[in-house]
């Protein structure tokens, strides 16, 4: 149960209700960040998501983003592997840097140094994929804060409903964008 009762539903997007002004703009960024055009596919920034949201141990996002990166064509069998190791996930290779950096950019963001970022483009990303990165990571730090700040827990069945909602783009972020600013505009 949420620390705050009358939150409904008990979920983030009910947390998100309570405040459509502020979540209104947060989800039209989520929307571009998570699906606008970048190097990195939707799938992969799914994975960016779900792994940070692991780090966490945020089990409401990183169970939400799994479903919806694995509806994204990241591989089940990556989530089953756990996140204690990136370098030991059935992942690609190219990949691999770039979830060691954000889960070193989780845990300990002041001991970032230039190695860690030459490692991503030693990979062969470019400015962009690094800084979506990045970005995926603070974004995801933020929600997992928001969610375990207001006590919210769901179960797989919540998870898989509500990944397969965000893999859908006439569902997804865009449209809880869309929502929150009706919402914040006095549409209810």
């Amino acid at each position: 149960m949420p620390f705050i009762p009358d939150i409904d539903p008990p979920t983030l997007v009910g947390v998100m209700q309570r405040r459509p002004e502020l979540a209104a703009p947060l989800q039209e960024y989520t929307e571009i960040l998570m699906r606008g055009p970048s190097s990195l596919s939707a799938g992969d920034r799914e994975l960016i998501a779900a792994y940070v949201s692991g780090v966490n141990a945020c089990q409401y996002c990183h169970g939400i983003h799994a479903v919806t990166a694995a509806q994204l064509g990241i591989d089940e069998a990556v989530f089953e592997a756990g996140i204690a190791d990136p370098d030991r996930l059935p992942v690609a290779g190219t990949l691999k840097p770039i979830l060691r950096y954000v889960a070193k950019l989780t845990e300990t963001p002041s001991r970032m140094v230039q190695a860690d970022a030459d490692a991503v483009f030693a990979a062969g990303w470019n400015e962009e994929a690094f800084e979506t990165a990045v970005a995926i990571c603070a974004l995801f730090n933020f929600y997992n804060r928001v969610v375990d700040g207001h006590g919210i827990e769901t179960d797989r069945t919540y998870w898989r409903e509500a990944g397969q909602r965000l893999s859908d783009p006439y569902r997804g972020y865009g449209a809880l964008g869309r929502r929150m600013r009706e919402l914040a505009e006095g549409g209810g």
